[in-house]
């Protein structure tokens, strides 16, 4: 089947991203929205080109373009900007902010900056993967209704688009023209629970959305890359709901390596990746973010326990199990829904806590009600220290140094805050108990940490422990993991997680840029700056012209691997840009004239 040219995939680099809270949008190069989820992120799409599907809001210019966009600053509101023959148009995109759990409202703002802008406007969306298209549709005064699956739908601002009555793909056509120097509002929204009775204003929703940006983003100006930071944390932020959960990811099944089968829905609340974000918000003193990390992973930890799940939904359920849908998948990759995280245990995500909660308490901002969760997850780490986990790369049991590493980090990190409620001489000699089982067990004859008892390579998510304090600054066990990730597992300032076998780098998967990020902060750590800034300033570049950042980045092609935008990346973007030693790294190329003037 021939496809249109709004259902034709880009590449993930040239896709933006806008975001509520409770769901969140990619829109391509030709203001196509390829995916968006309704009401949350873990619902079925009503746009999903972006995986093979036919729904896609669109708005383009009807005559050749180049393209390209920014962000408002700290925020999450997109200018789509094309240059065509004669005029210049912008579309303004936002998710009305914050958002609402059952409600999303679509925010498009078309501006003819130079000339007339004529654009083509295309709204087909369909429910369930593609089972549920329009239906009932008719005209109420100025605006459009119908149902779209178990959804609501107006449209308004297109009062004279044609219905086409498509048996494949039904929806609107309208050829829009805007004046010089003027604008035109399209607002669609979107409801599980029905639509109030009178249409979105949008002056008035725009001015709210706005106004709400200005003030969820703190100014970040005592920083090594301010805008990337305050970018970093808006994306945060507009992956973060309500009630506290933030999702690893907005999408699902994006192939991290073409036809290997590695697809994956990251559109869930990993523990993990939460408490990253919170700590990364904590350094840089945007407390916000570690509030909801904090309560979001202190309620899972009262209400589970021991048994603590590594990931949830956004309304602390269970993830479902993975499933394939009836869709092509993204170009080299699977549809699928749901993820088998939901089955595992990972040691880890309680020392990952349990750093959350000092950083907490070292800002004063634990609830005393939340001091059982640091005793749950301290008697967690008690009773399953021994035990084999799939570990942070979610992959056989065994007994990872990394996970038992940074247990002993979060033990020592609660320690030396009376506010967690921890007993400071037992969580030590727990911690140190860990230390020297790792010793024993995970010793390379080398001098550094290995893998596990029985992977004795090197691997990255070893940088997080010597980073958090699993063992004293420069201890030479850690100064050894770092030299050896920097031999082995780097290639031009990019990390990869570990070696698959004898392959090169690379040539199984992309370099990982949560490592790289840690990279930079451990080299920080051990006095090396200018190899530190190299590492920051390496990952920083590895996202396209929105500016974001997929899990992994295919070094030789310089393309985005896996889902789209990753949470955790992010977070350690933000973390590094606050780093005292990169800080300083500026200030000097500052003093010399090398740094670029700061935004």
């Amino acid at each position: 089947m021939e496809l249109t040219a709004v259902e034709q995939p880009h590449v993930l680099r040239e896709y933006a991203f806008v975001a509520d809270g409770e769901r969140g949008a990619l829109i391509g190069p030709r203001g196509d929205i390829a995916w968006l989820c309704v009401p949350q992120w873990d619902s079925a799409p009503v746009f999903d080109t972006v995986i093979g599907g036919a729904s896609v809001y669109s708005v383009t210019p009807d005559e050749r373009f180049v393209w390209g966009g920014y962000y408002d600053s700290g925020s999450l509101i997109w200018n789509s900007r094309w240059v065509t023959g004669s005029t210049v148009i912008e579309c303004r995109e936002a998710l009305a902010f914050p958002g609402d759990a059952h409600r999303a409202v679509v925010l498009r703002r078309i501006r003819a900056l130079h000339g007339e802008a004529r654009v083509m406007v295309e709204l087909n969306p369909v429910h369930e993967y593609g089972s549920e298209p329009l239906r009932d549709v008719r005209r109420a005064g100025e605006a459009w209704e119908a149902r779209c699956g178990r959804l609501w739908l107006r449209w308004s601002g297109a009062a004279t688009a044609v219905f086409d009555e498509n048996p494949r793909c039904p929806g609107w056509r309208l050829l829009l023209r805007v004046s010089p120097g003027r604008y035109h509002d399209l607002v669609l929204e979107l409801s599980d629970s029905g639509l109030p009775g009178c249409p979105v204003d949008p002056e008035t929703c725009w001015a709210a959305t706005e106004s709400s940006w200005r003030q969820e983003i703190p100014v970040l100006r005592e920083n090594a890359a301010p805008r990337d930071a305050s970018h970093a944390y808006a994306v945060l932020r507009g992956m973060t709901g309500a009630d506290g959960g933030m999702v690893a990811a907005a999408t699902a099944g994006l192939p991290e390596r073409a036809d290997q089968g590695a697809n994956y829905d990251y559109r869930y609340v990993w523990i993990r990746d939460q408490c990253l974000a919170g700590q990364a918000a904590a350094m840089a003193g945007a407390l916000p973010l570690l509030d909801s990390a904090v309560r979001f992973t202190a309620e899972r930890l009262l209400a589970d326990g021991p048994a603590l799940m590594p990931a949830y939904t956004l309304r602390g359920e269970p993830v479902p199990p993975s499933r394939g849908v009836d869709l092509p998948g993204y170009p080299g990759g699977q549809a699928v829904v749901g993820n088998r995280v939901r089955d595992q245990f990972q040691l880890d995500v309680f020392g990952e806590a349990l750093l959350a909660f000092a950083a907490a308490a070292r800002h004063d901002h634990l609830p005393a009600d939340y001091r059982r969760a640091v005793e749950v997850a301290v008697e967690a780490i008690a009773a399953h220290r021994g035990r084999p986990d799939a570990g942070i790369w979610e992959i056989d049991d065994e007994c990872w140094t990394h996970s038992r590493l940074i247990c002993a980090a979060g033990l020592r990190a609660v320690a030396e805050f009376p506010a967690t409620g921890a007993d400071p001489a037992a969580c030590t000699r727990l911690a140190d108990a860990l230390v020297s089982q790792a010793a024993r067990t995970s010793m390379h004859p080398t001098g550094r940490w290995q893998r596990s008892p029985q992977h004795p390579e090197v691997d990255a998510a070893l940088l997080l422990p010597i980073i958090r304090g699993a063992l004293p600054r420069g201890d030479p066990r850690d100064r050894a993991t770092v030299a050896a990730i920097a031999r082995e597992l780097s290639s031009d300032y990019y990390v990869y997680r570990y070696r698959a076998g004898s392959n090169p780098l690379g040539s199984t998967e992309g370099a990982f840029l949560l490592c790289g990020f840690a990279m930079a902060i451990a080299t920080a750590d051990l006095g090396h700056p200018v190899v530190a800034a190299r590492y920051f300033e390496r990952n920083r570049a590895a996202c396209g012209t929105p500016g974001l950042f997929a899990e992994e980045f295919d070094v030789t092609q310089r393309q985005l691997r896996g889902n789209l935008p990753q949470a955790f990346v992010h977070a350690l973007l933000l973390e590094a840009s606050n780093h005292p030693a990169l800080q300083r790294e500026w200030v000097e190329l500052e003093g010399d004239g090398r740094a670029p003037e700061r935004p």
